[in-house]
Parts: C-alpha cells; sequence; structure tokens
C-alpha cells in the first residue's frame, strides 16, 4: 500500500481577540468549499470574525502558492478551526462596593488548505 501525501499549506492566528465561539459560527459556512467560493461567503456575512477569517484565508493562501507552490484553481479549505486561547481577566465595579469580572476571550484560528485531485 502506497500513501499519497498530499501537499497543504497553513495559516495560523493566534491569539484573536474574539471569542472562539463567534469564530466557529463563520468557520463552519466555509469547511470544506473551494477557497473563491470561500472568500466570497467571508466578504458578505455580516459577523465581527468575518474579517478576521479573510485576512487569515488570504495569507494562507499566499503561503500555498509561494511557499508551497501550490494551484490557486485546485485550492479548497480543507480544515478550519477555533480554540480557545488565554482569557483576561478585568474587573468592573459593581453596587454595593462589590465587583464583577469581565472576561476577555481570545481564539487561535487555524486554516489549513489543500489542492483537490
Amino acid at each position: 500500500m502506497e500513501e499519497v501525501i498530499t501537499q497543504s499549506a497553513e495559516a495560523t492566528l493566534r491569539y484573536a481577540r474574539i471569542s472562539s465561539r463567534k469564530v466557529k459560527i463563520v468557520a463552519d459556512l466555509i469547511r470544506g468549499k473551494d477557497i473563491d467560493e470561500a472568500l466570497a461567503i467571508v466578504k458578505y456575512t455580516p459577523k465581527a470574525s468575518s474579517e478576521i477569517i479573510e485576512k487569515l484565508l488570504k495569507s494562507a493562501i499566499a503561503n500555498a502558492e509561494n511557499n508551497h507552490h501550490l494551484s490557486h484553481e485546485k485550492l479548497y479549505v480543507a480544515e478550519i478551526y477555533a480554540n480557545q486561547g488565554p482569557t483576561l481577566k478585568r474587573i468592573r465595579p459593581a453596587a454595593k462596593g462589590s465587583a464583577v469580572r469581565i472576561r476577555k476571550r481570545t481564539s487561535h484560528i487555524t486554516i489549513v488548505l489543500k489542492e483537490r485531485d
């Protein structure tokens, strides 16, 4: 049995100041799509994470073309996932001298592109 090795290119954004839960909504829309279709979807999706994912997707495309010499026409989004990063904890004064903790969540977003056969 011969193992077929498919080349892939990836781009990772770490410590993005947005909750991974919000990123996953847009990530689910473009998983498995061709890159031109994925770019179109991200461009016209009115979500906070769309802008971040669009920039990261363009970076992954550039990595694929320049570093791995992959064909633009055959590329598709093989994997995209958003993991939780460290949470920045802040404190906000509340009633009766108490304090409320504010959690500013971060995420690590990764996009993996592969060529279709």
